[in-house]
């Protein structure tokens, strides 16, 4: 009997165990078919086919059915954006595009330097004393000859009214000397007066006329001195400076004015040292300097090279007529060593250099695509902004010049103002006919 109460409770106990267990997995089950339907009936209300098949019946059930509907339905329509990507593409202004053509392009040594005038003159006194007028000031163009200032001068020409006086003198007594000696050679030959007589006369003359180049000279120093009184202009030109005032009294050697002569300027520029050889005498120069383009003329080269900068100067003398061009101008240039008639040229903006193996290269544009071409380059002139090109492209050409934002091989490229533009606004208009034919077809029905 007691065996038999103890087999009860034993099967109560296992039973009430396994009726927990089941109730444990159903309730297990339950919840995840709740965490799975709530993604499903998300997806099925983004899907409109799935959103209408969802109605009536077993809501969880028909939820789900929906919505691997509209997954599939979103699937398609993915796929076909995926079918319809179109390739990167640039759009470019007429002006971001250059045309490879033949044009004339000269070889050249590039030289820098500051313009200076060919002359500057230091006006200095002769004599020592007072200012009585200085008539010039700063930036005044002045005449060869012109007179700049004055000094006083009457001491001076006291001194000479008394040499032109002594030399009057001396001419006189070398008259009066030479009549007594032609007397004297009249009476001699007659036998009147003894030889003795004759040398006196002739020795009177030649003291006469050492006298007379005394006097001469000393009038001439004198005159020196009265043209000394009167600073005139050594040359043509502009006063640069003006150092003395009206009245000021001056020494001897002391400077008055500083004149320059800007009618040419000269320009020092140094050459290295490998290219000396190649500059000579004669070579026309083209310059840059204040926005203005000018040429000059190599006038002079060092005939030795500087052992610091290994360099040689060059002197190349530049015509300013006008005076447009002012003294301490910097300019920059090219010595011409040679014209190139018929070069494939291409603007130096357009240049781009492979950071990998320093090829240089241009983006062309070919069949609407970027293409990048290498190209191999001759003659550079950065004063015109253009360079030749021996290898790599054809004449028509067309590249892409400056910096327009990130290129690839391949990008399309549409040029507003030209025809490819209408073409890829023809292609684009094609395009998205298609486009909507095709959503048309996934969407038949609403």
């Amino acid at each position: 009997m007691v065996l038999l109460v103890n087999h009860r409770r034993s099967l109560g106990i296992v039973t009430s165990i396994t009726l927990a267990a089941t109730l444990a997995a159903a309730c297990k089950g339950e919840s995840t078919g709740q965490a799975s339907a709530a993604p499903a009936a998300a997806e099925a209300a983004s899907a409109p086919n799935g959103a209408q098949k969802a109605s009536g019946g077993n809501a969880t059930g028909d939820t789900t059915t929906g919505a691997r509907k509209g997954s599939r339905g979103g699937g398609g329509g993915g796929g076909g954006g995926g079918g319809g990507r179109a390739a990167s593409a640039i759009t470019l202004a007429s002006s971001d595009v250059a045309v490879v053509k033949r044009e004339t392009i000269e070889a050249g040594i590039p030289i820098t330097g500051d313009l200076h005038p060919i002359e500057t003159i230091a006006v200095r006194a002769r004599i020592e004393g007072d200012l009585t007028g200085v008539f010039v000031r700063e930036g005044e163009r002045v005449a060869a000859g012109q007179m700049l200032a004055q000094f006083e001068s009457s001491e001076q020409e006291t001194t000479q009214t008394s040499a032109e006086a002594d030399v009057s003198s001396a001419q006189s007594d070398l008259a009066t000397a030479q009549w007594n000696l032609d007397q004297s050679r009249d009476l001699f030959k007659a036998g009147a007066i003894a030889e003795r007589d004759l040398k006196v006369a002739e020795q009177t003359v030649e003291s006469a006329k050492a006298r007379l180049a005394a006097a001469v000279s000393r009038l001439k120093s004198t005159s020196n001195v009265i043209r000394d009184t009167r600073v005139l202009a050594p040359a043509a030109g502009i006063i640069e400076k003006r150092l003395v005032q009206n009245g000021e009294r001056v020494t001897r050697g002391q400077q008055l004015f500083s004149l320059v002569r800007n009618s040419v300027l000269e320009l020092a520029a140094a050459v290295p040292a490998k290219q000396a050889t190649a500059v000579v005498p004669g070579q026309v120069v083209h310059f840059i300097a204040d926005t203005r383009n000018f040429d000059g003329t190599v006038a002079r080269v060092s005939p030795t090279i500087d052992p610091t900068t290994r360099a040689i100067t060059v002197y190349v003398t530049v015509p300013n007529r006008d005076g447009a061009l002012k003294g301490g101008t910097f300019a920059s240039g090219r010595v011409v060593q040679r014209t190139i008639n018929g070069a494939m040229v291409v603007p130096t903006p357009a240049l781009r250099q492979s950071s990998e193996t320093g090829q240089a290269f241009v983006y062309r544009i070919a069949n609407r695509a970027v293409d990048a071409a290498p190209i191999q380059l001759g003659v550079i002139d950065e004063r015109a902004g253009k360079a030749e090109v021996l290898a790599g492209l054809n004449d028509g050409d067309r590249v892409i010049v400056g910096n327009v934002g990130i290129l690839g091989r391949g990008m399309q490229v549409t040029v507003v103002g030209s025809e490819d533009q209408g073409a890829s606004s023809g292609r684009r208009g094609r395009t998205g006919g298609r486009g909507a034919g095709s959503r048309g077809q996934q969407n038949p029905t609403k």
